[in-house]
C-alpha cells in the first residue's frame, strides 16, 4: 500500500510530493532570491540574521546549513564562525544548491557543499556544533525523521534553529490570507512566470504545524529547552532546541 502526504492542499504519494516539490524549486531557483526580497518587502533578511545571532555561533564551530539554497544563511554563518570554522552548505535539490555553490564562489568562498536529504544526512553523529533550517522543514515529507536526524548529528550542547513560515496573528489572518492567495501567485506569475509554485507555497505554509505543535515535535525527538520566537505577528517562527 502506497503512503500518502500532502502537497499543499492536494493529498499525493509520499514518491509523487518528493517529486513534485524538487519540480518547484527547479522552476522558481533563478528568481528565488528576487522573489523573496519581493514576497517579505525585504523583512526575509532580518529574519535571518536574527536567526544566526539566536543560534550562537562563533569562532571555530562546525555549522550544518540544511536546505540552504542560495547560500544566505551559509554567508552569515560564516561572519561568525571565520576562517577557523567548518560551513557545510546542503540542499536536496540541485539547482538551488548549484545557484547557492556559485554565489559563494563569486564571493571568494571554497566551502563545503552536499547535495543530500534531510531525512538522510551522510554525516557522523554529535559532529556539528549548530545546525540551521531555515524554510525547508515544511516542505520535508517526514518532518520527524529529519529532526531526529539533525539531533543525531548535533553534538552534546549543540543548537538547532529552525526559521520557518507558521501561524500568524489571528486577527491578521484574512489579510494575510488574501496577500498569500491571491497577491503571491500573482507575482509569482509576473516575476518567475510560475504562478503555480507560488500557490503551493501559501498551501504548504497551512499545512506546516504550528508553533506549539513543532514545538512539540522536536522535544518528541529529543531536544531540550525547546522555545520560539515570533518575527512579524507569527508570519515567521524561530525554533531554537538543544542537544544535552
Amino acid at each position: 500500500m502506497t503512503n500518502t502526504t500532502h502537497f499543499g492542499f492536494t493529498t499525493v504519494s509520499e514518491t509523487e510530493k518528493a517529486r513534485k516539490v524538487a519540480e518547484v524549486f527547479h522552476s522558481v531557483a533563478a528568481r528565488y532570491n528576487l522573489m523573496n526580497d519581493l514576497m517579505s518587502m525585504g523583512l526575509h533578511r532580518l529574519w535571518k540574521k536574527f536567526a544566526i545571532d539566536v543560534s550562537g555561533a562563533k569562532p571555530g564551530d562546525k555549522v550544518l546549513d540544511i536546505a540552504g539554497g542560495t547560500a544566505d544563511l551559509t554567508r552569515l554563518f560564516l561572519e561568525k564562525t571565520g576562517n577557523t570554522g567548518e560551513v557545510w552548505l546542503t540542499d536536496i535539490n540541485n539547482s538551488m544548491l548549484s545557484i547557492g555553490r556559485d554565489r559563494m564562489l563569486n564571493d571568494g568562498k571554497s566551502i563545503p557543499v552536499a547535495q543530500c536529504d534531510a531525512e538522510k544526512l551522510p554525516f557522523p553523529d554529535n559532529y556539528f556544533d549548530r545546525v540551521c533550517v531555515a524554510f525547508g522543514l515544511r516542505n520535508m515529507t517526514h518532518k520527524d525523521a529529519a529532526l531526529r536526524e539533525m539531533w543525531r548529528v548535533l553534538s552534546p550542547g549543540g543548537s538547532l534553529i529552525v526559521l520557518e513560515f507558521s501561524k500568524v496573528w489571528k486577527p491578521l489572518q484574512p489579510l494575510y490570507d488574501t496577500y498569500s492567495f491571491k497577491a503571491l501567485p500573482f507575482m509569482g506569475k509576473i516575476v518567475a512566470r510560475d504562478d503555480t509554485s507560488y500557490r503551493y507555497l501559501a498551501e504548504s505554509i497551512r499545512m506546516h504545524p504550528s508553533q506549539e505543535e513543532l514545538k512539540q515535535l522536536m522535544q518528541q525527538v529529543g531536544f531540550e529547552r525547546v522555545e520560539y520566537f515570533n518575527l512579524t505577528a507569527g508570519v515567521v517562527a524561530l525554533h531554537r532546541g538543544y542537544k544535552f
